[in-house]
């Protein structure tokens, strides 16, 4: 008899929402938002804008990374999440590219950043590594993009300062990555056959290549906006201290983040909190994501 797979749960939890397309969203970017639209805080401001331009064509990758394997799918309805994925993904792309616009007329170079970004994924990562590699990268990517959504949206209270409409850009992304976190996770798993070992390494290439690419960014970016070298020193301290100091921005993805090495973990152990279910009666409602967003921010 064989020894039994850890690190494949025989069953994996069914998710708590349903993959929701939804186009045409209007979040009002065209307007007045502020350079430092995160209560005028350059380094809050520009965390979220480096991740923002790096959005586009990291989605371009994670939707062609699992369409690698759509031909091998078991079922209708798996082939059904995928395109599902895929066109969430590609509305993450079509909004993140026009807010991008506006860093660029900022002056950030967006367009070289975003060149030098396609050239790594799909000229050397996709070219030189196996369907495999690529697809448990994403994976793991997902998983960092979900955590980080669950852990924002229970702890709100740190944008309360950010300006609505941005704000509720990345609250209608939350909730979207958190609606298709398994998607991935799954191919990876049930098509691909990707081994415990492979997912624990995708995910610690990952963990080191992603904050240090947005902290380049944003470097970059305070440059842009015009501060000395001094003046950077201190905007890092204190940003750094807000991101990971007890209580932190980050403190509470710690334990979502290693439930990730857990032989058997699957993105669905972690149900989605009450505020997601919160923002999707205020979206069905409304229809205005920035109403929605907003019925998340008491102080709004």
């Amino acid at each position: 008899m064989n020894a039994p797979d850890l690190t494949t749960p025989s069953h994996p939890p069914a998710p708590t929402l349903p993959i929701t397309v939804r186009e045409g969203l209007d979040f009002g970017l065209d307007g007045d938002i502020p350079r430092h639209w995160f209560g005028g805080d350059a380094f809050k401001t520009r965390f979220f804008d480096a991740m923002s331009v790096l959005f586009p064509e990291g989605e371009r990758f994670f939707i062609a990374c699992v369409r690698d394997y759509k031909d091998q799918l078991h079922s209708p309805e798996q082939a059904q999440t995928m395109l599902d994925f895929a066109k969430q993904e590609a509305q993450h792309t079509k909004v993140h590219n026009a807010f991008n616009k506006r860093l660029a007329a900022q002056g950030i170079k967006v367009d070289k950043i975003l060149a030098n970004q396609r050239r790594h994924l799909f000229e050397h990562v996709r070219k030189h590594l196996s369907k495999r590699h690529t697809l448990a990268l994403t994976a793991a990517a997902e998983h960092l993009t979900a955590l980080m959504s669950h852990a924002f949206m229970q702890n709100r209270h740190h944008f309360d300062d950010a300006d609505p409409r941005v704000r509720a850009m990345y609250v209608w992304h939350a909730v979207e990555e958190v609606e298709h976190k398994g998607v991935a996770f799954d191919v990876m798993q049930q098509v691909a056959h990707v081994g415990y070992l492979h997912r624990v390494w995708a995910l610690v290439l990952v963990s080191l290549q992603f904050p240090l690419l947005v902290f380049q960014i944003l470097n970059h970016m305070l440059k842009v906006d015009g501060y000395t070298r001094a003046q950077r020193w201190g905007i890092w301290l204190k940003g750094l201290w807000w991101l990971y100091k007890p209580g932190g921005l980050m403190g509470p993805l710690l334990w979502p983040y290693l439930a990730w090495y857990r032989p058997g973990f699957h993105p669905w152990d972690e149900q989605a909190p009450a505020e997601f279910q919160t923002w999707l009666g205020a979206m069905q409602r409304s229809g205005n994501p920035v109403t929605a967003s907003n019925a998340l921010q008491p102080h709004t």
